[in-house]
């Protein structure tokens, strides 16, 4: 079976027609637990939602905050395996038809296999993965078994990027290009900053591939201000955060679903 590239790749497509930008939510496998997350996804997907990052809970995060170490955290002591990765990409696709990539690290897929890991995840119907501590130039691998299953391959750039290596980043990806609007972890912030947009131009003058920023969007006005210059808004933090601090699961997936709708409005009016 094929993984879901296209799908992901006429998603945003279609939310650049509309013009908008899309809404790409965040959240972990396992988080409060397997059957939990897979229904918080259905909860973001059915506030608007376009396409949704399912992470990979690990020990040692490098690009995540305390939120996020947080839930997995939870996730990590809750049992949460690879197994469970896949199948909360499957019945939330299943559920959902949209888009769902997966977030991870590199150390997890190459622990599995890459091509037990590609396979895997493009027969549970996975759009494409994103790795944000995977070196373009040790790649090759990855991209090979990913391209053989029709699955994404997107790569961060941050602020610190300079155009050389941008170039060379967007050439090997594919999906889209993940921007960090700012050097740092995951976290909501007061602010995203002016840093986003010159990286979202800077990177645009290299690649057709759309570009969408994350780090630091929580609400609808930052949405809307991102959603001004990018051509997809990720949302992480602000979802988990909503899940953790609500008493009891019911709450919390009202609360990422309410969430999400104010989000989706946000991208609406950029």
């Amino acid at each position: 079976m094929s993984g879901n590239i296209e799908l992901l790749n006429t998603t945003l497509a279609a939310a650049k027609a509309a013009d908008r930008a899309a809404l790409i939510a965040y959240l972990p496998a396992g988080f409060p637990t397997v059957d939990g997350g897979i229904e918080a996804v259905k909860a973001v997907v059915a506030g608007g939602a376009d396409v949704v990052e399912v992470g990979l809970p690990h020990s040692d995060p490098v690009l995540d905050g305390p939120v996020i170490q947080t839930a997995d955290d939870i996730a990590l002591r809750g049992g949460v395996r690879i197994a469970d990765v896949m199948r909360t990409v499957r019945e939330a696709y299943e559920a959902t038809g949209v888009p769902i990539l997966v977030m991870t690290y590199w150390n997890p897929i190459d622990r599995y296999g890459v091509e037990r890991f590609t396979a895997e995840l493009a027969e549970a119907g996975g759009a494409g993965c994103i790795l944000p501590d995977l070196p373009v130039q040790e790649s090759a691998l990855w991209r090979e078994h990913a391209d053989k299953h029709s699955l994404a391959t997107v790569f961060v750039v941050a602020p610190s990027s300079q155009d050389a290596r941008l170039a060379t980043i967007t050439a090997a990806g594919s999906g889209f290009v993940y921007a960090a609007s700012l050097m740092g972890v995951t976290g909501t912030r007061a602010s995203v900053g002016a840093q986003a947009q010159e990286l979202v131009g800077r990177t645009r003058a290299t690649t057709d591939l759309p570009v969408c920023v994350g780090l630091g969007v929580s609400n609808a006005a930052q949405a809307a201000e991102v959603a001004g210059f990018a051509d997809g808004v990720i949302v992480g933090s602000a979802f988990v955060k909503a899940m953790l601090d609500a008493p009891d699961e019911a709450a919390g997936l009202a609360a990422v679903r309410s969430l999400a709708g104010e989000l989706a409005e946000g991208v609406r009016k950029r």
